[in-house]
C-alpha cells in the first residue's frame, strides 16, 4: 500500500464530506478555508453577474442571472461528486494490490472510484482485499447518501423559495411593481383597509422570520431571483419596511406595535445577510423634497399626520437602521433598489460594473447591535 498517496486520497475525500455536511446539513452558515463552496459560489457569482451586466436588454439580463442559482446548485453537486471519486480513486490506487485486476494507472483506479460511488458495478475491477473492499462498501454508501442529501436539498430550496415569492407576489396589488411605501398606504387608505395595516405587518413578521431562518440557513437561496418582472424580494421588503417606519413616524391614529416589531424583525434579516456576504451598509439620506412629495401625498390620502419637521427628522433615523443594506444586497443581487417614494431606480450600471469587495480576503465585519 503506497500510504502517502492513501492520505492524501483520505484528505481528498473528507473534504468533501466535510463540504456536504457543512453546506447541507449544518442549518447554519459556516465559513471555514477549507471549503468547496465557498471557492464556487462567489467566483462564478462575479463572473456571471459581469457577463449579464453588459446585456443592454433587461429582460434578456435578469433573464440570464435567474439560471445562475439553480445552475450553481447542480455545479455543486457534480463538484462534489468529482472530488469524491478523486479521493476514492486516490485510496484505491494506493491499494491497487488488493484489486484484480490490477490497475496500471490513476485513470483506472479513478473509474473503478467513480463506477463505485455511482453503484454502477460493471465488475471490469474487483476489490479482492479486505480494505479494498471496506473502501468500495463506504464508496456506494456515501455515494447513494450524498445524492439523496443533495436532491433532499434542492426540494428544501425549493420550497423555501415558493414560500418566499407568496407574499412577494400579492404585494404588487398593493403597492404596484416594482412595490413602494406611498403606493402601499395610499392603496389601503383608497381601499378602505387602513385597520388592516397591523394584519398586513404581522403577515410580513412571520414572512421575515422565516426568511431569516432560511436564508442565513441556506444563503444560496438568496441568489434565487423572482419568475416575474419587475418583482424582487428585496424590494418587496423594503417597501414594507419603508410603510412600517412612515406608520411610526408620519402617520397618525394607526396602530404602530405591530409595524415597530416588524421593523425591528426586517432591520435583523438584512443585517444577518448583509454580514454573511460581507457587504458593509452604505449611507442612505431621505431626500427633504422626495419627504414632502411623499406627506402630501399621504395627506390627500387621507391620513392625519405628524408636524413635517418631526415627522422627516423621524423617519430619517429609523430608515438609517436597515436602508442601507438593502441597498448594498440590491446591488449585490442586481436587483430594483427599494423606493419607498414611489420612483424606483435599477442599480447603475457603474455601480455594477465597479470593482468588488473580495469576500474570501477581507474580514467579516462585525454584527451591528440593533
Amino acid at each position: 500500500m503506497d500510504a502517502v498517496i492513501f492520505l492524501v486520497g483520505a484528505l481528498i475525500l473528507a473534504l468533501a464530506l466535510w463540504d456536504i455536511f457543512q453546506t447541507i446539513v449544518v442549518p447554519r452558515p459556516t465559513p471555514g478555508r477549507f471549503r468547496i463552496a465557498r471557492y464556487v459560489v462567489p467566483p462564478t457569482w462575479r463572473l456571471w453577474r459581469r457577463i449579464a451586466t453588459r446585456k443592454s436588454d433587461a429582460a434578456a439580463r435578469d433573464a440570464f442571472l435567474g439560471f445562475y442559482a439553480p445552475g450553481v446548485a447542480v455545479l455543486l453537486l457534480v463538484m462534489w461528486v468529482a472530488v469524491m471519486i478523486l479521493g476514492y480513486g486516490l485510496i484505491l490506487f494506493a491499494l491497487r494490490g488488493e484489486i484484480r485486476p490490477i490497475p496500471t494507472s490513476l485513470g483506472e483506479a479513478l473509474y473503478f472510484a467513480g463506477t463505485s460511488v455511482l453503484t454502477l458495478g460493471f465488475g471490469e475491477l474487483v476489490a479482492t482485499g479486505g480494505l479494498a473492499r471496506l473502501v468500495v462498501l463506504i464508496g456506494a454508501v456515501t455515494g447513494l447518501g450524498v445524492v439523496a442529501l443533495v436532491i433532499t436539498f434542492l426540494f428544501s430550496l425549493y420550497a423555501s423559495y415558493q414560500r418566499r415569492e407568496v407574499l412577494v407576489v400579492t404585494l404588487a396589488a398593493r403597492a404596484k411593481s416594482p412595490p413602494s411605501a406611498v403606493a402601499l398606504l395610499e392603496t389601503y387608505a383608497r381601499l378602505d383597509m387602513v385597520d388592516e395595516l397591523p394584519a398586513l405587518f404581522r403577515d410580513w413578521e412571520l414572512w421575515t422570520a422565516e426568511v431569516l431562518d432560511s436564508h442565513v440557513a441556506f444563503p444560496l437561496l438568496g441568489y434565487f431571483r423572482s419568475s416575474h418582472d419587475n418583482i424582487s424580494w428585496i424590494s418587496a421588503l423594503g417597501a414594507v419596511l419603508d410603510a412600517a417606519a412612515l406608520v411610526l413616524t408620519t402617520v397618525k391614529n394607526v396602530p404602530r406595535g405591530q409595524a415597530e416589531i416588524t421593523k425591528r424583525v426586517g432591520a435583523h434579516l438584512v443585517e444577518d445577510i448583509a454580514n454573511i456576504l460581507r457587504r458593509p451598509a452604505e449611507e442612505v439620506t431621505v431626500d427633504r423634497v422626495d419627504f414632502e412629495a411623499v406627506y402630501r401625498r399621504l395627506g390627500v390620502a387621507g391620513y392625519e399626520l405628524e408636524p413635517l419637521d418631526h415627522a422627516w427628522r423621524a423617519f430619517r433615523r429609523f430608515r438609517a437602521t436597515y436602508a442601507g443594506r438593502l441597498e448594498v444586497l440590491a446591488e449585490f443581487w442586481v436587483t430594483p433598489a427599494p423606493s419607498w417614494a414611489g420612483h424606483h431606480r435599477k442599480t447603475s450600471a457603474s455601480a455594477v460594473h465597479a470593482p468588488e469587495r473580495d469576500p474570501e480576503t477581507e474580514r467579516e465585519p462585525e454584527p451591528i447591535e440593533a
